[in-house]
């Protein structure tokens, strides 16, 4: 059973499942298929929105896309959840992409 399947499968028991789902779009990522990504990762943190790995994942994927606008966006909601869970490193790494996309670069 491939990655995709797999994680499927254990979304289907348990959609709630953070970790399954957040692996699940890092395996569409992946596999180049950003789209998908983007959603699972709109899915974490509609079921979890204190999971800070799928702000930073989906911002840098949205930046990548030229989705600057919605990339930015996602960054502060990111910086907001790891400022509640207490996630320095994320908010450091996530506040430099968005100074970055604030300057054009």
């Amino acid at each position: 059973m491939d990655k995709i399947a797999m994680l499927t499968e254990i979304l289907q028991a348990n959609p709630a499942d953070s970790f399954a789902r957040y692996g699940l779009a890092m395996e569409h990522l992946s596999q180049n298929n950003p789209e998908k990504a983007l959603e699972e990762f709109a899915a974490t943190i509609q079921h979890n929105p204190d999971y800070v790995p799928a702000y930073q994942m989906s911002g840098q994927t949205l930046a990548k896309l030229h989705r600057t606008d919605e990339a930015k966006q996602r960054l502060q909601d990111g910086l907001a959840a790891a400022q509640r869970t207490g996630n320095r490193h994320a908010s450091s790494e996530m506040g430099a992409l968005l100074d970055e996309l604030e300057l054009g670069y």
